[in-house]
């Protein structure tokens, strides 16, 4: 299994120490990043792995709603709080904390449901390339003379194949709200849907702002550039496989007030619209 897949296996393993107050109580480790700062995905995906610890097997998350409150410590465990808000016949709902120092970092409220039968539609898949015919980032990444990128390359439990022009050290040739990537686990993961579902949160934290430095003709290179998620949603909407490759389409509909929005979804190779994603960022680049 490749390093990087463990890593994110052990950071999603939660402890259960046995503690309780109101809130049933867990414990993760934080990756390490070159930043020092904690992943914004991987607290997402440890936050909805301890909401799942409270429910029945039977319950699997279908939306959840979180807020970035501070940035975490790579050098210090997480822990997290889960309240049983509510318990219905379909419907199940958790609110989950997660902390350092005894502050909260996020705050995440999450909704299960069992499976159920319903209305369906969904939002067709774009035509685009296959993961095949595209560079894999790892290898872009791999190739920069920077401690940070090499480090991404290495460290990054998922492989990201764009369609649309990389933007890691130039802006794009043509500016656009849109771009559209593949990406799988680097290894195969257990047979285990929560676990997927709790991985495709981790993953969908990458790049998921680059639409909006995409629209305004920036790279991630660009001098003095800030960005920081702020808010990320998601929903659910039918099971899949994070070790298979998934397309990601993204757009950003707006920004404005030092804030960007983007919207994302995943889709199977097959063509079924798996998730839903949105995401405000705080992006500052200074006056020229």
């Amino acid at each position: 299994m490749s390093d990087s897949v463990e890593s994110l296996l052990t950071a999603l393993d939660l402890a259960d120490t046995g503690a309780r107050t109101r809130e049933d109580i867990f414990t993760g480790p934080s990756q390490w990043m070159p930043q020092g700062r904690v992943f914004g995905g991987q607290v997402l995906a440890q936050s909805v792995v301890a909401a799942s610890r409270t429910v029945p097997a039977d319950r699997f998350i279908h939306s959840m709603h979180g807020y970035f409150l501070r940035p975490g410590d790579v050098e210090l465990p997480i822990t997290f709080a889960v309240d049983r808000i509510h318990d219905g016949r379909s419907f199940m709902t958790r609110r989950t904390q997660a902390y350092q120092k005894g502050l909260p970092i996020l705050s995440m409220i999450a909704s299960f449901q069992d499976d159920d039968e319903g209305l369906q539609h969904a939002t067709e898949m774009p035509d685009v390339a296959p993961p095949e015919d595209l560079p894999s980032d790892t290898d872009i990444l791999g190739a920069i003379d920077d401690p940070r990128a090499r480090a991404w390359a290495a460290d990054r439990p998922f492989e990201i194949r764009h369609i649309t022009e990389p933007i890691y050290l130039a802006p794009p040739s043509e500016p656009s709200p849109e771009q559209m990537l593949w990406m799988r686990a680097k290894a195969t993961l257990p047979d285990d849907r929560g676990l997927h579902q709790a991985a495709l949160a981790y993953a969908s934290d990458y790049t998921l702002l680059e639409p909006i430095l995409r629209r305004h003709g920036l790279s991630w290179l660009t001098p003095g550039l800030k960005m920081a998620s702020l808010d990320h949603g998601m929903w659910w909407h039918a099971p899949a496989r994070v070790d298979e490759w998934l397309l990601y389409v993204q757009q950003s509909p707006s920004a404005s007030g030092g804030r960007g929005l983007t919207q994302g979804r995943f889709y199977s190779r097959e063509g079924v619209l798996i998730a839903s994603v949105a995401q405000e960022g705080m992006v500052r680049v200074p006056r020229t």
